[in-house]
């Protein structure tokens, strides 16, 4: 018994220490103007496929981002705020959005585009021209690498700081209340691809993530009764994949219960992303980052 603290703390910990690549997600360019109205979308499908090429990024697939939340939703063909950035992110996994803007000069075309980080709302600029006789497939390679190389070189201010275990468990103790802490009991049932789990990660990891706040927490074989309970449904699916990378999409949902009288506390929900070489791997890394932003959330009202 005294290997499983070491083991449930071997499970919630990357298994690589490289940061993967940089998911991308690229959207219809506006063109308005006259003569240039037929390029936006057109210039977009080229730039993505373009950067699909590149080691250092993942790119969303359009019919992705079409069945996760579509694009008139959010407005992001024109201004993306940082919200809109933030929910497509939680939607499809995507670290950084890129969307531009196709211009007609007097002798050559213009694209200005915008590299956005989902997560810290930072953006930087790229832009590409046209010259009288170029091709578009021109532009778009040219533009391309001009995202690629602004999306790598910036990509510690894009993305958010990945945070360690003792500096995440001493964030959420500081937002709890002073005193003795309860007892609670996890139970959250998870499936991949429809099919149960037996040993759920996001239950796991809340509960770890519990203990290592001081609660204590306790199951149908325990003799203490809780007095607290965290209960819901997790699932994950895969999504999209890049050579020996597989990310996976998952999805938590819990209610935090008083037993005492039964009131309900919270109710919350949070769609995670992760990527690992294992398919079930990336799946569990997902529902442990779901658990995690929700552990955050959640446990400071078990007072």
């Amino acid at each position: 018994m005294k290997a499983l603290p070491f083991l449930l703390t071997l499970a919630a910990t990357p298994l690589f220490a490289a940061a993967p690549p940089l998911t991308v997600a690229v959207f219809d360019f506006q063109s308005p103007e006259e003569g240039v109205r037929e390029l936006g979308p057109k210039l977009s499908a080229l730039v993505s496929a373009s950067l699909s090429t590149d080691e250092r990024l993942i790119t969303v697939e359009r019919a992705e981002l079409d069945k996760a939340l579509g694009e008139q939703e959010l407005g992001l063909s024109g201004n993306v705020s940082a919200e809109s950035a933030a929910k497509v992110g939680q939607l499809t996994g995507a670290k950084v959005l890129v969307t531009g803007r196709v211009m007609k000069g007097d002798k050559e075309t213009l694209v200005v585009a915008k590299v956005i980080g989902t997560e810290t709302s930072r953006v930087f600029g790229a832009q590409a021209k046209l010259a009288p006789g170029g091709s578009l497939s021109d532009l778009a390679g040219q533009l391309a690498g001009n995202i690629a190389g602004i999306a790598s070189k910036n990509a510690g201010v894009l993305t958010a700081k990945i945070e360690s275990p003792e500096e995440r468990v001493a964030r959420i103790k500081a937002a709890l209340p002073a005193g003795e802490r309860p007892a609670v009991s996890v139970k959250i049932p998870e499936q991949h691809f429809g099919a149960p789990v037996i040993d759920p990660a996001a239950q796991t990891e809340l509960a770890l993530l519990l203990q290592q706040c001081g609660f204590t927490v306790v199951d149908a074989a325990s003799a203490k009764r809780a007095d607290f309970a965290i209960e819901g449904e997790a699932f994950s699916e895969r999504g999209l994949q890049r050579g020996a990378l597989t990310s996976c999409k998952a999805r938590l949902e819990i209610t935090l219960r008083k037993l005492a009288d039964g009131s309900v506390l919270a109710n919350d929900r949070q769609v995670s992303v992760a990527v690992d070489l294992g398919e079930h791997i990336a799946a569990k890394g997902a529902l442990q980052n779901a658990a995690r932003e929700i552990a955050e959330r959640v446990l400071p009202r078990i007072r």
